[in-house]
């Protein structure tokens, strides 16, 4: 019984020694989380910020850049009594906004680096390095700059991310940048480089005690790639100028590529107000203006065509086989049936140059009709369907995958839309507003400037993008060099590019303000109906008639006629962009176009 008792004991401590042996051996080699944690005791990592890449214009000209900051670090445990008046002067904050900052450094940690004041320029660092005030050091970080001060809302800005954005992607910590909008948003990954890391060995106290290893484990930083963008600085600047004090949009193309040669929205801001210690309040100026110019009204906006939509109609009316170049139809003041749509006086029957050529409202809800009542389709039903994929491969209400973040596709009705509205009790006189880009249909300005292109190319356009080359790599993205066919056929866009070509050329053409001498330049004007004031001026056109270089949409929110703000502007920025100037006899048309004032104060209420 005494040997069976001592040999359960053996067996007892064997196995507890063999449990204890097999614990040690998993800490000891196998779970390095305590060798990480002394680590941890004895290293400190200090991040290394990568300058963004540069972003440059078609030309070659900076559009932005970065530019040398310090942010002023401070480990509390380590600083001494130190005049706070004195270093708050040289780096441009207040007495009470520097010991606020360093008060919250050392509730958080009296032993651990905290930022003090951000964006320090080199010239405040350089002074503050003169005072050699010991516990407190800058590590080196940029700041974007925008030396043309344009396209604010085009290139979008950078400011700190928060926690949304930190747990969602890893590579991000707490005081890092990130692109917010625009271009610095849609390239954030080019743009924002790769951060290297300093490892600096410290005592338990957090003294520093030079670099771990002499430096074997530090990584460099590697600088943002720099990206060169499509759009003409100087077009976009003189775009900005042409829309000062109105809320509107610009956007230019050019058919061939795809390329977004400018992008205007008003109002717009200085992009160097969201750079800086001012940036916050500036931020908040700017969002709680009641006319939004931090909106990217050109993407983001969703308004209804109007009258340049008409183009479309009798495009599907030529494929659809009920519309013929020489088909008219009457116009006694306007569309008679229902009712009815308005229009200005001219004669009549007019065929479908003159229609185009004039506006005609009433020519184009024959057209409308005509192509959703077709009894090949059985039902109006159907055939408003039919009606909506044609629009859809213009590229209205599916969008058109540019690289823009947050672009809106828009909206194009089909059957369903109306049968839950009107509990299936329409027909087409229902829908007529459709016909002259009115009712429920809504666009981007950028939509409405891919239209230009598609007619420019007649039949096909490629993907906009404001981006033309990555300068690290041999291509940008493959969708923007992909090829898109609408459903019509090309040779049904010869008699629309006509009617366009005559309404600029010939008598009685709507957009004859916007006729330059030698250029043959194609347009059409709308004006889209409004509930909030008089109504906006939108006008589009391309140029020239042959192997086109620009096709351009303008879009100013309560402008009136088609012709009154929105053509000239066109014609302006077609003649800055073909002939690199505007020329003497057409110089008082820019005088008009700013001085042409418009009332904005429902928007302020």
């Amino acid at each position: 019984m005494n040997n069976f008792r001592i040999k359960v004991l053996q067996i007892f401590i064997i196995v507890a020694f063999a449990i204890m042996g097999i614990r040690l051996l998993y800490l000891q080699v196998i779970d390095n989380r305590y060798k990480r944690e002394s680590a941890s005791n004895v290293m400190r990592y200090e991040m290394l910020y990568p300058p963004r890449g540069e972003v440059f214009d078609r030309n070659g000209q900076y559009i932005v850049q970065s530019k040398e900051s310090y942010d002023l670090m401070a480990i509390p445990i380590d600083v001494e009594p130190f005049d706070t008046l004195k270093m708050a002067t040289l780096i441009g904050v207040s007495r009470e906004k520097l010991v606020k900052e360093f008060k919250k450094a050392v509730r958080y940690s009296r032993r651990r680096p905290s930022v003090i004041i951000k964006q320090l320029t080199k010239e405040e660092k350089l002074r503050l390095d003169e005072l050699n005030i010991k516990g407190f050091y800058t590590i080196y970080r940029t700041i974007r700059s925008y030396p043309q001060k344009i396209a604010g809302n085009m290139l979008g800005y950078v400011g700190e991310v928060n926690d949304r954005i930190i747990n969602n992607n890893n590579y991000y910590r707490s005081g890092d940048y990130i692109g917010m909008s625009g271009v610095e948003s849609a390239y954030e990954e080019v743009l924002r480089g790769e951060k290297g890391v300093k490892i600096n060995m410290v005592d338990v106290h957090g003294v520093s005690k030079g670099s771990y290893a002499e430096g074997a484990y530090d990584t460099l930083p590697k600088s943002g790639t720099s990206i060169t963008c499509s759009i003409d600085a100087e077009l976009q600047k003189f775009g900005e100028e042409l829309l000062e004090g109105k809320i509107g949009s610009i956007v230019a193309i050019e058919p061939a590529t795809g390329e977004i040669l400018m992008m205007v929205n008003t109002p717009t801001y200085d992009p160097d107000e969201l750079v800086g210690r001012q940036r916050g309040n500036n931020y908040m100026d700017l969002l709680n203006n009641k006319r939004r110019p931090l909106f990217n009204r050109a993407v983001m906006a969703r308004y209804p065509p109007g009258s340049i939509f008409k183009i479309v109609n009798g495009l599907i009316g030529l494929q659809e086989g009920v519309l013929t170049p020489s088909t008219k139809y009457p116009c006694i003041g306007g569309y008679t049936v229902g009712r009815g749509v308005k229009c200005h006086n001219h004669i009549s029957p007019v065929d479908l140059d003159y229609a185009v050529r004039t506006s005609c409202n009433a020519y184009f809800c024959y057209v409308m009709r005509d192509i959703i009542d077709n009894r090949k389709y059985g039902s109006v039903k159907k055939g408003l369907d039919v009606w909506s994929e044609y629009v859809k491969s213009f590229g209205f209400g599916v969008g058109l995958n540019s690289d823009f973040n947050g672009e809106l596709k828009g909206y194009v009705p089909a059957a369903d839309f109306y049968n839950k509205y009107y509990d299936g009790r329409w027909n087409s006189l229902t829908v007529i507003s459709l016909s002259i880009g009115q009712g429920e249909l809504g666009c981007t300005p950028l939509q409405m400037a891919n239209l230009a292109a598609i007619i420019a190319n007649r039949g096909h356009y490629f993907t906009p993008h404001v981006v033309s080359r990555i300068h690290d790599r041999d291509s940008i993205d493959a969708r923007f060099y992909e090829k898109h066919n609408t459903l019509v056929d090309d040779k049904h866009f010869n008699p629309i590019v006509q009617g366009m070509f005559d309404a600029v050329h010939k008598n009685q053409g709507t957009a004859r303000v916007a006729y330059i001498p030698g250029l043959d330049v194609c347009g059409k004007t709308g004006t889209a109906q409004n509930p909030r004031g008089e109504d906006h001026s939108t006008f589009m056109c391309f140029a020239p008639k042959d192997n086109p270089k620009i096709a351009v949409s303008v879009y100013v929110e309560n402008g009136g006629f088609g012709a009154r703000i929105a053509a000239p502007v066109a014609s302006l920025i077609v003649e800055k962009y073909l002939n690199d100037s505007i020329s003497s006899s057409r110089l008082p048309l820019i005088e008009y176009v700013k001085g042409q004032k418009i009332d904005y104060s429902v928007y302020d209420e």
